[in-house]
């Protein structure tokens, strides 16, 4: 509890929290849910690359992740789980974090989604690649 001691440590609210009357929570509670907005980003875009990962070649739009069913089923599993030690007080203390509302959740996503805008713009090049290979060969 060294902040105590420091006389003008002051800090703004964020995103509902309130730091006014106890600055020295920003450590605590401010830091839960930081924590639990970095660990659900993270899982979210390790779900977003399995779906991604079903072509190395292929876009995710011309092979949707839906065509395999084991995939869905444990992407659904492990989103159920985080939302689990997210939502249930008792994890909640086990792994320090805390639960996310729904404009923590469009955070979330906002940082999630470029994960398949750059696996998509990665297969372009990778198909390019293969195309010159596939004409250099062929054109020997």
């Amino acid at each position: 509890m060294e902040c105590e001691k420091w006389t003008d440590f002051k800090v703004n609210n964020f995103m509902g929290l309130d730091f006014q009357n106890d600055p020295c929570s920003y450590f605590t509670v401010g830091k839960r849910k930081a924590v639990s907005l970095s660990l659900t980003v993270l899982v979210i875009i390790e779900m977003f690359n399995a779906m991604n990962a079903i072509s190395d070649e292929s876009s995710i739009f011309k092979m949707p992740p839906y065509r395999n069913k084991w995939l869905i089923l444990a992407v659904c599993s492990s989103v159920t789980l985080h939302c689990v030690i997210l939502y249930i007080p008792f994890f909640n203390n086990i792994f320090g974090i805390a639960p996310l509302d729904l404009n923590e959740w469009i955070l979330v996503f906002i940082f999630s989604l470029p994960v398949i805008l750059i696996e998509e713009i990665t297969k372009i090049f990778v198909r390019a690649y293969y195309n010159r290979r596939i004409k250099k060969i062929k054109s020997e």
